[in-house]
């Protein structure tokens, strides 16, 4: 039997209405779920912060400049998977959620936890070390400089376990940020005895004081060739290891 107009126009309406109402539920379920996602990253930023630096007796020392609302790359010594968040606790709250920090994919990728605390805890940036096609591993970095970010990139580009090295041979990922983005700060920051409060192999930070050293910024040198550049930027932080020895 054919249906009067007026028949499907109703059933037309009742079906849109319902298709509306699991739109409007999807959608807050949605909602819901990210803001406790977001709620649970900020609770555990807030006690990894607070942990890391109750352990390690972590103390900030702003040497060379001062913390301000400014986009800057802060460059560091890598020895332990937590210099990042000593160095990204090191800065006022506000700066924190304006400062990224960057990690290798291959680790902090791995599984679903370490995702979730890298990309939502942190709000980090993740790199291949190990470039598989032509793109270009430092593009993520780049992009986050772009939309006004600061970061924090470790330029040894793994962590430096040789007791005996104070820094491994940095990498051209600096050099070449700095060729791309002269206008923004780059700021050696030295984190010293990290080495002695997360050993290789452990889980659980000793505790021991470490000291996060802040420097000043890099003068601008855009005529450099990689070489001189990376020499320069290796020397102003390891005058930072003898300052906060002083």
């Amino acid at each position: 039997m054919n249906q009067l107009p007026e028949q499907r126009s109703e059933q037309d309406k009742e079906s849109y209405n319902k298709q509306s109402l699991e739109q409007k539920t999807q959608h807050l379920d949605s909602s819901n779920g990210n803001l406790a996602s977001h709620s649970i990253a900020r609770f555990i930023a807030f006690l990894t912060r607070r942990g890391a630096r109750l352990l390690t007796g972590a103390r900030s020392l702003w040497i060379g400049c001062q913390p301000e609302m400014k986009q800057r790359i802060y460059y560091a010594n890598h020895n332990s998977h937590i210099d990042f968040i000593l160095l990204w606790s090191s800065l006022p709250k506000l700066m924190r959620r304006k400062t990224k920090p960057v990690a290798a994919s291959d680790y902090w990728l791995k599984d679903g936890f370490r995702q979730f605390l890298i990309k939502d805890t942190f709000n980090g940036v993740t790199i291949q070390r190990n470039r598989e096609d032509k793109a270009d591993p430092l593009q993520p970095v780049k992009d986050a400089l772009a939309q006004g970010y600061s970061i924090i990139f470790f330029p040894e580009g793994t962590r430096n376990l040789d007791d005996d090295l104070e820094l491994l041979p940095f990498k051209s990922g600096l050099y070449n940020l700095h060729k791309q983005f002269p206008e923004i700060e780059i700021v050696p920051v030295w984190i010293s005895n990290l080495r002695r409060v997360m050993p290789k192999g452990s889980f659980v930070p000793l505790p021991l004081l470490s000291t996060v050293c802040f420097g000043f910024p890099l003068e601008q040198h855009l005529e450099m060739d990689k070489a001189t550049f990376i020499d320069y930027a290796q020397k102003q932080l390891l005058q930072l290891k003898e300052v906060e020895n002083q």
